[in-house]
């Protein structure tokens, strides 16, 4: 298996969002087209997470929700049971067997699943022989958000993962191990940051919450939580033409239905060729 890389999509099932927080200034009319909005106005999201395999090491990209919620938390959000752990069980993987987790953000829903509650109610690490890779201005915004950003995180979620030493702080772009590596784009959060895998000729993207769903290759379509709006116009318009222009495959962390594919430019705008990953 040396040298040899694999990439699977896994869900952790999903989760339900404001429909017009998850797709901001694009109007109800439009949105409810794309997703149909439950009585409360919610939509539903998936929970993307991939698998990276290269060599003999297996590299997380984020976690999902977990199963340490609430129950009034769970109803809000409209979540179930926890499915990452099954997930990784079908590919031959046990939550010992992960050597890093990256983290696109350290927002609930990126990062539920990095911890658990052990048997003695304490909640420890939930893969126990791993790295956690996160960049050091999103740890910074985590662990003081403003009045707007604050219940977008749990501290459960991460503080043990510091206080057990396992946290690696990144500092903009870098190459965690060859064939991976993570750029900073900021936006949805200040600390964003993507995830690039190389798998043999090809390069696979996880673009996180700078363009969540296939909705939002649109560049308008930006979330109303984003941090800095400006910022993430900015960026996913890069990203998008880099995307485009040197085919990558790109995989959505909250597509529902459509959770990977590739870019083509079609009169000048974006269209999704969607692929599997299994």
């Amino acid at each position: 298996m040396a040298g040899r890389t694999a990439v699977h999509v896994l869900s952790d099932g999903s989760v339900k969002m404001d429909g017009g927080v998850t797709f901001g200034q694009v109007p109800k009319h439009v949105w409810q087209e794309w997703m149909p909005a439950d009585r409360r106005n919610r939509v539903r999201l998936g929970l993307n997470c991939v698998l990276a395999r290269i060599g003999d090491k297996n590299f997380l990209i984020d976690t999902g929700v977990g199963q340490k919620h609430s129950v009034d938390k769970r109803d809000d959000f409209g979540i179930g049971t926890s499915q990452l752990h099954s997930a990784l069980k079908r590919y031959g993987c046990l939550p010992r067997d992960i050597h890093g987790v990256i983290l696109s953000s350290l927002r609930f829903e990126h990062t539920g699943g990095c911890t658990k509650v052990d048997r003695k109610g304490d909640i420890v690490p939930a893969f126990p022989k791993a790295r956690y890779f996160v960049q050091k201005a999103m740890w910074d915004e985590a662990t003081a958000p403003n009045e707007r950003d604050a219940e977008n995180f749990i501290p459960d979620d991460y503080l043990p993962l510091h206080q057990k030493g396992v946290l690696e702080l990144v500092d903009g772009d870098k190459a965690l191990v060859p064939g991976i590596q993570v750029r900073r784009t900021g936006g949805p959060c200040n600390g964003h940051q993507i995830v690039i895998v190389t798998h043999g000729g090809e390069r696979v993207a996880y673009v996180g919450d700078l363009v969540p769903t296939p909705y939002h290759l649109q560049l308008s379509c930006i979330s109303s939580t984003d941090r800095l709006p400006e910022d993430t116009l900015e960026r996913k318009r890069e990203v998008l033409r880099e995307a485009a222009r040197d085919g990558w495959l790109i995989v959505f962390s909250h597509g529902a239905e459509q959770h990977a594919g590739y870019l083509e430019n079609r009169n000048g705008r974006p269209v999704l060729r969607p692929v599997t990953l299994d």
